[in-house]
């Protein structure tokens, strides 16, 4: 435990030492103040919308900051040969993947509550109220999401070569599942077999990452799912998760780490 938690503690430097995070940040909370708190001529309508636009910028942001971040993580340390040394500690490679794993997704959460802070903030400011409980679980479904994303981005850091195609590839298969996802079902009712068979497989094998998007709840300040719903939804995510990261250990103890 010990290894995983020093490993985690290195990612996270990592990733906050990196230009690039704060331009992102800074660009997304600046956006966010100024949009969430602009309300032209008193509608709420143009108000809901400007607030739809924040929270999807904290989504394509908080999902660039997940992909980039895991998908260097173990090529980078192959490319600079430190994962020898960190092998040899000994710190066995389920280990590796575990605390990559972990650092992955801690720096997410302290971006999202970043993100989610800015934002909750200045919709109190110009709404009067901030339902804290509303943006708490709006959080913590967007980071079992990003725990997906991130488990799904490091097996394909030990299958494919190069970070960047890596992420990019990913980056395609997520946006994919987002906004495609839920069609599947009804696509294969149009299908002719085998492909409808085909297209329903696919359909109840990815996982399903549409199920955590609740901006629609918040933009229009409806309800959220109970919190049976979502406890479900974190097993869920929970299942892919080990899922992959045991898929992710089956390729990487069989990988050679030569250059």
């Amino acid at each position: 435990m010990n290894s995983i938690t020093a490993i985690a503690g290195v990612v996270i430097k990592e990733l906050y030492r990196r230009k690039d995070f704060y331009v992102l940040f800074v660009l997304t909370a600046l956006i966010t103040l100024i949009m969430g708190s602009v309300n032209f001529f008193h509608d709420s309508h143009i108000a809901g919308f400007l607030k739809e636009i924040c929270l999807l910028l904290i989504w394509i942001s908080a999902l660039v900051i997940a992909v980039g971040t895991a998908a260097r993580q173990i090529p980078a340390e192959r490319e600079n040969r430190t994962i020898f040394p960190l092998l040899a500690k000994p710190v066995t490679r389920g280990r590796v993947i575990a605390g990559k794993f972990v650092g992955c997704w801690l720096s997410c959460a302290l971006a999202l509550v970043v993100f989610y802070l800015f934002f909750g903030t200045v919709s109190a400011s110009r709404e009067g109220h901030w339902p804290v409980w509303q943006y708490v679980q709006a959080l913590w479904l967007h980071w079992m999401m990003l725990g997906v994303v991130v488990a799904l981005v490091l097996l394909g850091s030990v299958v494919f070569t190069a970070p960047s195609s890596n992420a990019t590839i990913c980056l395609i298969i997520v946006i994919g599942i987002l906004l495609l996802g839920r069609y599947l079902n009804q696509v294969a009712v149009r299908q002719p077999e085998p492909v409808g068979s085909i297209v329903y497989a696919i359909y109840f094998l990815i996982p399903h990452l549409e199920w955590f998007d609740v901006r629609d709840f918040i933009v229009y300040n409806r309800p959220l799912p109970g919190v049976i719903d979502c406890g479900l939804a974190t097993v869920y995510a929970g299942l892919y998760i080990a899922l992959l990261l045991f898929s992710t250990w089956l390729v990487f103890r069989r990988k050679p780490l030569n250059l």
